[in-house]
């Protein structure tokens, strides 16, 4: 990475190159553009599909937004944790690719005059492309993008020493962003804080996957006994 705005955010993070704020070595460059290509984003779901052995094109779709989503958003979540708004533009971003695997993304600009209107068109360019690959509805991607926020800014708030502050921001960006987004959720056990999902990744149903810890597809009740084993209470 450059010396551009972003240097000066992962700077200010603890771990940034563990976030993915900073580039890894060797890694390949990918035009974060390409995420509102539908015929690129089918051949990266095909490959996922692959290597899962899976013709699930539905969950191999939202798994992959699922990561993806979280890369595309980590350049945005550090700029609003550090006070250093980051432009959210998909010609302003890009990628960085290892083995096939998206593992971090650099802003090259800061924020415009409009960052919510950035930031909504950036991820319904990429839901739509999504959406298509997957031949699904854009309403679940949209949720999984929620989720990727929210877990973005806590590990940003677990870094910076703040989850409170950090995590506070999520509401008001994704209510900048407006419909379809829903509102991020997070819930407290045990003195930890945990993205509360709003979206399932359908991970599970891929060969020999397991359900997620925090799945919204569990009951409540198990769910928090397993939140309540992640947090050092059993």
């Amino acid at each position: 990475m450059d010396g551009g705005p972003q240097a000066a955010v992962a700077a200010r993070v603890p771990g940034a190159a563990g976030l993915g704020l900073l580039a890894p070595p060797a890694a390949r460059r990918v035009p974060a553009a390409l995420l509102a290509d539908p015929g690129w984003t089918a051949e990266r779901v095909a490959a996922l599909g692959a290597r899962h052995r899976s013709a699930d094109r539905r969950a191999l779709a939202t798994v992959w937004w699922y990561s993806a989503s979280a890369v595309l958003l980590t350049p945005v979540a550090a700029g609003l944790a550090t006070g250093r708004p980051l432009s959210a533009r998909l010609a302003d971003t890009t990628l960085y690719e290892v083995g096939g695997v998206l593992l971090g993304g650099v802003s090259s600009a800061p924020a415009g005059d409009d960052p919510a209107g950035e930031l909504r068109a950036s991820l319904g360019s990429a839901v739509a492309a999504v959406a298509e690959a997957g031949g699904m509805r854009e309403r679940p991607l949209w949720a999984v993008a929620t989720d990727s926020l929210a877990g973005r800014l806590l590990a940003l708030g677990r870094a910076l020493g703040d989850v409170a502050a950090v995590t506070a921001l999520a509401a008001p960006v994704a209510g900048a962003v407006g419909h379809p987004m829903p509102a991020p959720r997070y819930t407290d056990v045990g003195g930890t804080r945990f993205v509360r999902r709003a979206s399932c990744c359908l991970l599970v149903r891929l060969p020999g996957q397991p359900m997620c810890t925090a799945c919204p597809a569990r009951a409540p009740e198990h769910r928090r006994l397993l939140l309540e084993d992640a947090a050092g209470l059993w």
